[in-house]
């Protein structure tokens, strides 16, 4: 007999999935990860790997870069997941674009317990992604006048641990973002005083960024606690002296 007490995160090694993994090893519970670079074997390309992925497995989170996955993928790997009584799935989605919301209509045809989180441009894509480099060179060029409601790692972590550990979030999407816009600029201007270095920010056109929408309130729904703001963020990460170079002040 197959006792049902794992949850399965899909991605359980990468920026938000290794610290959902976290929140839930915190709470004592057994975690599984699956992962094309770690933990269980798990291609979105190959089917054979869902099937052990999700033997014993109660609830399942879809947070490693759900976008390389066809919305037909989600679909047919939810179904899996209900037909091996892994009914309660979230996935990590995007703010805007039709694969989007496509992958997230695939996951709630499926008859799962879903829910989706759709989350902001991450904070952290400043200290662990592609702007770190930008921001350790001291030259950071991104679009002129967007505006972000940047979001915590953290806070996404805690909102997917709580949403598939409690019940009552069946159903429901979430808008997980930052407390307030920001442009870019001040994005870097927020690092630079937090790091007392200079940062030049360079505009750059910002046609093909387009605007975001307003902050939403998905991390205080399911949290009961505003997000993080990007200055908490930063001068927290400062701390850390990811972003110290040689000549900083």
């Amino acid at each position: 007999m197959i006792t049902r007490d794992m949850t399965l995160v899909l991605g359980g090694t990468g920026q938000i999935g290794r610290r959902i993994v976290q929140r839930l090893t915190g709470r004592g519970l057994r975690v599984r990860i699956g992962s094309r670079s770690g933990g269980v074997p798990f291609d979105w390309t190959d089917p054979a790997t869902w099937a052990p992925a999700l033997d014993g497995v109660r609830a399942a989170c879809i947070a490693g870069r759900p976008s390389i996955a066809a919305p037909a993928a989600i679909g047919a790997f939810a179904r899996l997941a209900v037909a091996s009584d892994a009914r309660r799935l979230v996935l990590l989605s995007a703010r805007g674009g039709p694969e989007a919301r496509a992958r997230e209509r695939a996951l709630a045809a499926s008859g799962a317990d879903w829910t989706v989180l759709r989350a902001a441009v991450l904070a952290q894509d400043f200290s662990e992604g592609p702007l770190l480099d930008p921001v350790l060179t001291g030259e950071v060029v991104l679009p002129a006048g967007a505006a972000e409601p940047f979001v915590d790692a953290a806070d996404i972590a805690d909102v997917a641990a709580a949403v598939l550990t409690e019940d009552g979030h069946g159903g429901r999407t979430y808008d997980l973002t930052g407390p307030r816009l920001l442009t870019f600029a001040d994005a870097v201007t927020a690092i630079a005083e937090a790091t007392g270095r200079r940062i030049a920010f360079v505009p750059a056109p910002a046609a093909a960024f387009g605007p975001r929408a307003r902050p939403g309130d998905g991390v205080r729904q399911v949290l009961r606690r505003p997000p993080r703001d990007f200055t908490d963020y930063a001068r927290d990460t400062a701390a850390t002296g990811i972003w110290n170079t040689k000549d900083a002040a």
